[in-house]
């Protein structure tokens, strides 16, 4: 099934909502993402979301790369996948043009004005209280983004072990100054040797 230039509009301008939701990053509104293009649209599964996020986080370059991963997946998954020739893969690039210029264009041109304003009113009471209220906001995303990447399938037993290393990552980092590569190089190692499976 191919989308309809509707859909294609309704993907765009999720998007750009979702762009203005993206306090702390991109990746904090991947729950939003994965309402819209899973539970709601059924235009991707858990499996293709959770390896969009997993690829673009693992090359080099800006994290905000699973956006596109997405809606190239959106639109390979829509025009037969792989094997739907040229075509699929034109709207592959297709989705993954709509949904990164929909992540980018609010959300760069908000920060360009709000970042201008805020530098020279950085001594308003207003300002530091934005700044700081700020934080648990992200730190509320970031947790709920974390949910949606651990709970892609659902089984609650067999993803303890993750659970378990998320908590754990999450104490050494505010209680320790060991750095967060060093968590990041032992869930590879752990990944590796099968000890963890998502």
């Amino acid at each position: 099934m191919t989308l309809t230039l509707i859909d294609w509009f309704s993907l765009f301008t999720h998007f750009l909502g979702v762009s203005l939701l993206a306090v702390g990053g991109a990746i904090s509104a991947a729950p939003e993402m994965h309402r819209f293009l899973v539970t709601d649209e059924h235009w991707i599964d858990d499996a293709t979301f959770a390896n969009s996020i997993t690829l673009a986080q693992a090359a080099p370059g800006p994290n905000v790369l699973f956006v596109a991963a997405m809606g190239m997946n959106v639109g390979l998954a829509q025009s037969g996948g792989t094997q739907g020739g040229w075509m699929a893969w034109a709207y592959g690039a297709l989705g993954a043009l709509l949904c990164m210029f929909g992540m980018l264009l609010p959300s760069g041109v908000l920060t360009l004005f709000i970042a201008r304003w805020s530098r020279h009113n950085r001594d308003l009471k207003f300002v530091k209280a934005l700044k700081a209220g700020m934080a648990p906001i992200v730190i509320g995303l970031l947790i709920s983004t974390g949910y949606v990447l651990n709970n892609h399938n659902h089984e609650w037993a067999h993803d303890w072990p993750l659970w378990a290393l998320s908590l754990v990552s999450v104490w050494v980092v505010w209680r320790t100054k060991i750095h967060l590569l060093w968590l990041l190089g032992l869930g590879a190692t752990l990944g590796a040797l099968g000890l963890l499976q998502a």
